[in-house]
């Protein structure tokens, strides 16, 4: 018998029952079976946390995947938590999947069975993007190969549609950065600068959720994140980080004028 490969799929949380339910039904919907659910809750208000165990329940007793909550002692962050996540799973692969964004039912399914096949220890997808009413306000492409030149001038990956290996993950201890956003835009270049180049698939899979409240929508807060990847991530000198920020911001007006 030809077992398939397990997956963890990981969620951090925090103050996001709006969207928390809508997210978790499109991972039980999904057709690839072999998968278990972390959620870390990152919140230091409990007021949720009985809301989630409760609908939990109710998921266990209709004999759907592993579910578990990993409770955070204090707030550390999304990118912290999900190296928490990473941390403390043991199957061959990891999923990140935002508590607001939703996946498509053969996300896991077409992504895994692209990365058995071609032996690929990283893989994205393309998305859309929707607003609160899960309307379509945009689109994003994977391309079905990025080099890290290309991927320092613009980060083209969303991150609710990787899929990473585990243990080229702790092999290469490639975890994310202690910083408020664009912490994946990190990680996403330590290992395409490993890896030389990354794989992508051209499928809309995931459906990203764009809205007015996430630190990603804050233009000043991912500015000054902007410089830190390259400045103390990448290690450039100053004139080289202001050069390549700018880049970027550029890319970025291009994708949202589009």
């Amino acid at each position: 018998m030809n077992i398939k490969p397990s997956v963890t799929i990981i969620i951090p949380y925090k103050n996001n029952i709006k969207y928390l339910f809508s997210t978790l039904n499109s991972v039980f919907k999904q057709t690839y079976k072999n998968f278990k659910i972390l959620i870390i809750y990152d919140d230091e208000n409990r007021a949720d946390l009985i809301k989630i165990k409760k609908f939990i329940n109710t998921i266990k007793s209709k004999n759907f995947p592993y579910i578990k909550i990993q409770i955070n002692k204090k707030n550390i962050g999304a990118g912290y938590s999900r190296n928490i996540g990473m941390k403390k799973s043991n199957t061959k692969y990891v999923a990140f999947l935002d508590s607001d964004d939703l996946w498509a039912k053969n996300k896991l399914k077409t992504q895994i069975e692209y990365m058995e096949k071609n032996d690929q220890v990283f893989s994205h997808t393309s998305y859309y993007v929707i607003n609160d009413n899960e309307q379509i306000i945009s689109t994003r492409n994977a391309k079905l190969k990025i080099t890290f030149d290309e991927l320092v001038k613009s980060c083209d990956i969303g991150l609710s549609t990787v899929i990473l290996n585990l243990n080229f993950v702790k092999k290469n201890k490639f975890y994310f950065p202690k910083i408020k956003t664009k912490e994946d835009f990190v990680l996403w270049l330590k290992i395409t600068r490993k890896l030389k180049f990354i794989r992508g698939i051209n499928k809309k899979l995931t459906y990203y959720r764009k809205t007015n409240d996430s630190l990603s929508s804050n233009k000043f807060t991912s500015f000054i994140n902007g410089y830190k990847v390259y400045r103390n991530y990448m290690n450039y000198n100053i004139i080289n980080s202001l050069y390549h920020l700018f880049i970027l911001s550029i890319n970025y007006l291009k994708k949202n004028l589009k």
